[in-house]
């Protein structure tokens, strides 16, 4: 624990239906497809961001310094029983009706037709580029 009694690594529990988005500023309701990042500030501090959809961690973490740095931890909930669960040693599952429309859910183990977290990403990105040719950017 830290100096103010707070956890350094792992997953936190979101104020669900009040904390928002970092990305789309969306309330965060869905607590079987959200996700978070914890990763170390300049100042060595550890900070916690908040997501609506896995898609939007992803896309949010992509221009990041630290985005694969062993101290950036990415939490996603399993699609079944809302438990957070690593989201690089998860797999994925598209179809999901998902916030902001990434429709992957997420799992601890394998399933028929799964994918992995490298394949997510890709999947995630595609689908960011496909959206943003045709509709403009994203909000950040």
């Amino acid at each position: 624990l830290g100096a103010c009694g707070k956890p350094q690594t792992g997953a936190v529990e979101p104020h669900w239906d009040r904390d928002t988005c970092e990305r789309c500023r969306m309330v965060l309701s869905d607590r079987f497809h959200s996700a978070q990042i914890r990763y170390r500030d300049d100042s060595g501090r550890s900070r916690v961001r908040l997501f609506d959809d896995i898609g939007c961690a992803i896309v949010w973490l992509q221009d990041r310094p630290w985005r694969d740095a062993p101290t950036t931890e990415i939490w996603v909930n399993d699609h079944r029983s809302g438990q957070w669960i690593d989201a690089r040693k998860a797999f994925y599952v598209s179809g999901h009706n998902t916030s902001m429309e990434y429709g992957l859910g997420a799992q601890s183990d394998a399933a028929t037709g799964g994918m992995d977290f490298a394949a997510a990403r890709r999947h995630v990105l595609e689908k960011e580029r496909r959206n943003h040719a045709r509709h403009g950017p994203k909000p950040r």
